[in-house]
């Protein structure tokens, strides 16, 4: 996702949610985070149509956020929805980790599918 599109989610401005990457930019590797190069900057900017209001936020390249960085971004920004997000993905985490003993192994499927397809051999 892009900065821009993050910082309304997050409803924060974007140069807001930019400084605040910057100060905590050990959190955002490369898998995380990367901006725009030129190129892809120019290419962009040719495939959408903007107004001239919407021109302001586009003079530089955008920076663009994986699933990682935009969870990363939750734990550093200070609106009330990062906050709630953040904790949204803290709980999911924990109901992941709960859930795992529970999750069938690849080999249990195959068992069962096997199981399951032997009184069928026969026909």
């Amino acid at each position: 996702m892009l900065d821009r599109d993050l910082a309304a989610m997050y409803e924060t401005e974007t140069k807001v949610l930019i400084q605040a990457v910057k100060r905590n930019i050990r959190r955002f590797p490369e898998d995380f985070m990367f901006q725009l190069s030129k190129d892809e900057f120019l290419f962009w900017k040719s495939q959408i149509v903007t107004s001239k209001a919407d021109q302001k936020g586009l003079r530089r390249p955008p920076y663009a956020f994986t699933e990682q960085g935009v969870a990363m971004l939750s734990g550093i920004l200070n609106s009330d929805i990062a906050i709630d997000i953040n904790i949204s993905i803290m709980r999911a985490f924990v109901a992941v980790r709960r859930a795992l003993p529970l999750i069938a192994t690849q080999k249990d499927i195959e068992n069962l599918r096997q199981r399951v397809k032997a009184p069928f051999k026969s026909l």
